[in-house]
């Protein structure tokens, strides 16, 4: 999953068309559990659930890390902007729980 020099941008943005159509089609002919084989996989015979739960994983890691990165440039997060008390309350909210749970 990288692009080389020689191609262009409409040439990955249409391949990634193609294989999101493929995907699609897929995921509404297969049952959840449908058997499946992914040959690089440490185990191989997988089910269409467990190709899924990986695809969603690694599309999160790495919209996380885009994320972290478009952060490092504009100096924006998306969580609220919070005080000293505030932290501190909730640290000790957090500690109370836990020795609770003891």
């Amino acid at each position: 999953m990288w692009a080389a020099e020689h191609e262009t941008r409409a040439t990955i943005v249409e391949r990634y068309r193609r294989v999101w159509k493929h995907a699609d089609a897929t995921i509404n002919a297969l049952a959840i559990d449908a058997p499946g084989y992914v040959p690089w996989w440490p185990r191989p015979e997988v089910k269409l659930f467990n190709v899924l739960v990986h695809r969603l994983t690694e599309t999160s890691r790495h919209a996380g890390h885009a994320d972290i990165l478009r952060e490092q440039i504009d100096s924006q997060t998306s969580a609220p902007q919070r005080d000293a008390a505030f932290w501190a309350a909730r640290r000790a909210e957090v500690e109370r729980v836990a020795k609770a749970v003891r």
